[in-house]
């Protein structure tokens, strides 16, 4: 059985107590934070989890450690307004079961909206764009039941929900700064309270948060994220960042120039892999190279991962496709890249 760490309260300097709540989302050890915010306007919770397994027992514990540990009897009850980062299960999952409790107002950026009030609509039009990529990637048939199956085993618990306000870029709202980081979700976005950021998925301690084409879903994909990466740069006098997963991150500018360098690291080895094999690739093979070890779901994330970097390599001029002529003449060849002389 997964042992988590308990509540933890962290103070910013504009005076806000900031809990954060461990839960494990997913089985096999995916554990991730909510937060609860006093002092900024209405008590607010930050993220619901996942909705799965323990998630909700483990949202439950942390209100009682809030009480047992820091001596404020909250109960879910208490809650006023709920701020979703971003449109991803393990971030909203758990939305439904917290409104049993409360009538708390519902707040999401306008880009990850629909993905709450017509998830079944999401779901269909996200499950067609997938397929076509993995036509494009040269998926081969026998695989697609299986990948399919991953991408839906952790939806279908999940119906469409009522958002009762949307978030904009570099809106304030009870000192709470939104800024908005595209990328790894369309509508993800960091709150920045005084020196200490919640950066969500954005920005985590010890993983570079995992990328999707663009071509599967607009406004992710790692040009996006790597414009978002830049953009946090600018906000100065951040001395703590608290991330949806992980530890907390102590050099936020550090770590964010560690994940831009990794990036990098990755579309080099991309470039390598090609080089080496002297002929033509597509999306399937070059992650095969990438990442000839993984099972599970992680061959989806491997084969959306590799994806986004030869999408980023195709957009910056790296690449071009080597079978033109097919790719015009058929619905949805396998697409073979090579790389630009």
């Amino acid at each position: 059985m997964t042992t988590l760490p308990p509540v933890e309260r962290f103070t910013s300097s504009s005076g806000v107590d900031i809990y954060r709540l461990p839960m494990l989302l997913f089985p096999k050890d995916f554990t991730g934070h909510a937060f609860v915010l006093d002092g900024a306007g209405p008590l607010t919770l930050v993220d619901t989890g996942s909705g799965m397994g323990r998630s909700n027992e483990d949202l439950l514990s942390g209100f009682r450690q809030i009480g047992e540990r820091y001596g404020k009897s909250y109960t879910l009850g208490d809650i006023e307004r709920i701020i979703i980062t971003h449109g991803h299960i393990d971030h909203f999952g758990g939305l439904a079961f917290v409104l049993d409790q409360t009538d708390a107002a519902v707040g999401i950026h306008e880009l990850d909206l629909r993905v709450l009030t017509n998830y079944e609509e999401r779901v269909i039009v996200a499950t067609k764009a997938l397929g076509i990529y993995f036509d494009r990637a040269g998926i081969e048939p026998s695989q697609r039941e299986a990948l399919f199956a991953m991408y839906g085993f952790a939806k279908k618990h999940v119906t469409s929900i009522d958002v009762d306000f949307s978030i904009g870029d570099e809106e304030v709202m009870d000192g709470l700064e939104f800024i908005h980081s595209p990328g790894h979700c369309p509508g993800q976005v960091c709150i920045r309270l005084g020196n200490i950021l919640l950066s969500a998925d954005h920005v985590l301690s010890r993983t570079t948060p995992h990328q999707s084409p663009e071509s599967i879903t607009h406004y992710m994909g790692l040009g996006h994220y790597a414009d978002s990466l830049r953009k946090l740069l600018r906000f100065e006098g951040i001395e703590l960042a608290l991330g949806s997963h992980e530890d907390a991150i102590h050099d936020l500018y550090g770590r964010v120039n560690a994940i831009r360098a990794s990036h990098n690291r990755k579309l080099d080895r991309i470039r390598k892999i090609m080089r080496d094999r002297g002929a033509p690739m597509t999306i399937a093979e070059i992650t095969q190279a990438m990442y000839p070890d993984v099972d599970g779901y992680h061959v989806l994330l491997a084969l959306e991962e590799a994806g986004a970097h030869v999408e980023y390599l195709y957009q910056h001029g790296h690449l071009s496709i080597a079978n033109l002529q097919e790719f015009e003449a058929q619905p949805n060849p396998a697409v073979l890249y090579e790389l630009q002389v």
